[in-house]
């Protein structure tokens, strides 16, 4: 549900009836994973997506008739292998939903949706399973612990939920709880699923060249929060960078140890100017963030390495480094090279090898692979 909270927020400040059908698990090959949302309104209006259009249609009349009985309802979808054009997953996987229907603004519901959309870290934890008395009810929690609804009038459920969702949250994870109705965690009983929504990762680009602007461009589109950053003032302009978020006329390194960055933070460093490049990669090496990587030619970062050593930067740094920056596409335009920054990020981020599905005996979606935390 969180997953598409602006446009839900906005319904839901309407005061418009509508259902939601939120994935709760995945099985094999499935091609979204658990959060993912399709939400209908009473005027039939449709958004967002469980399945990449799958099953659209019957999760689509699930969340209508979900509005009409105002009754929550888990259903799952898997592969027909009698007809592969029935409702089924035609890829290979399962999934289940979570359909809730929700009335003239929920405040619980309104208050969670709100919150995401403006950015800030919330969870929103919902019975996926469990008691008809209990099915369906929700809590927000906040990153400090705080929260408002509740599950059915039982307080050492509610704080045990809260507890729960906190954990996830901070972990930047979506998924289910094992509880029990009296809030303990014996299995069996109840299953909670929270969802998290995390303000949006950022991309720090140092370097306002022409490939800077083609990577913002990348960067906003895959939901990072991009700044740009460079000494040169005559440079770093809004009129050559419109679709950052923030642009900084700074040393870069400089910026870089006064600004706030977190293991999901991704640092590109365009500007192959060892004077820039060397104080700012020292800096960038030793943080804990997910992505370090620096643009320049083989003999450039040969000569990069060969510089950060002599600046004290351990073997240890130097392998976090992913330069020269990029996968091997093959192009040389800003926006091919965006590309291929853009693509390396993912891969790392997912823990993707990078190399083609062709011919590849792999499953295509593996949620073992994905790094923690990143």
């Amino acid at each position: 549900m969180l997953d598409i909270a602006p446009e839900l927020a906005r319904w839901s400040e309407e005061g418009r009836d509508f259902a939601v059908a939120t994935v709760v698990t995945v099985g094999g090959s499935a091609p979204r994973g658990p959060g993912a949302a399709l939400a209908v309104d009473s005027r039939g209006t449709a958004v967002g997506s469980v399945s990449g259009g799958c099953v659209e249609g019957a999760v689509y009349d699930l969340c209508v008739q979900a509005l009409q009985d105002g009754e929550p309802v888990r259903e799952r979808f898997g592969y027909s292998d009698e007809d592969a054009f029935a409702v089924g997953l035609t890829c290979g996987g399962v999934v289940e939903v979570l359909v809730t229907p929700v009335y003239g603004g929920d405040p619980v519901v309104g208050a969670a949706l709100a919150a995401a959309g403006r950015g800030e870290a919330v969870a929103l934890a919902r019975v996926a399973r469990g008691p008809s008395g209990l099915f369906g009810r929700a809590l927000l929690v906040r990153s400090d612990g705080s929260y408002e609804g509740g599950l059915g009038g039982r307080p050492p459920l509610d704080r045990t939920a809260a507890a729960e969702a906190r954990a996830l949250l901070a972990a930047g994870r979506t998924g289910t709880v094992e509880l029990s109705a009296d809030g303990s965690h014996c299995p069996g009983g109840l299953t909670l699923f929270v969802e998290s929504s995390l303000p949006p990762p950022r991309m720090i680009v140092f370097g306002a060249v022409d490939f800077a602007a083609a990577l913002v461009r990348a960067g906003a589109f895959l939901g990072y929060r991009v700044t740009v950053c460079d000494a040169r003032p005559v440079f770093a302009t809004r009129d050559r960078f419109p679709d950052a978020d923030e642009i900084v006329v700074d040393w870069p390194h400089r910026y870089l140890l006064r600004t706030a960055t977190d293991e999901r933070t991704v640092l590109c460093v365009l500007t192959h100017d060892a004077k820039f490049d060397i104080p700012l990669l020292r800096e960038a090496l030793r943080l804990p963030v997910a992505f370090v990587g620096a643009m320049g030619s083989r003999r450039t970062h040969e000569d990069r390495d060969r510089r950060l050593r002599e600046a004290g930067v351990s073997d240890r740094e130097l392998a976090r480094l992913r330069s020269p920056i990029g996968l091997d596409l093959g192009g040389r335009t800003p926006e091919e090279t965006a590309l291929s920054i853009a693509a390396e990020i993912i891969a790392v981020r997912n823990g993707g090898s990078g190399a083609p599905l062709t011919g590849s005996a792999e499953p295509i979606h593996r949620a073992d692979r994905r790094v923690p935390a990143a």
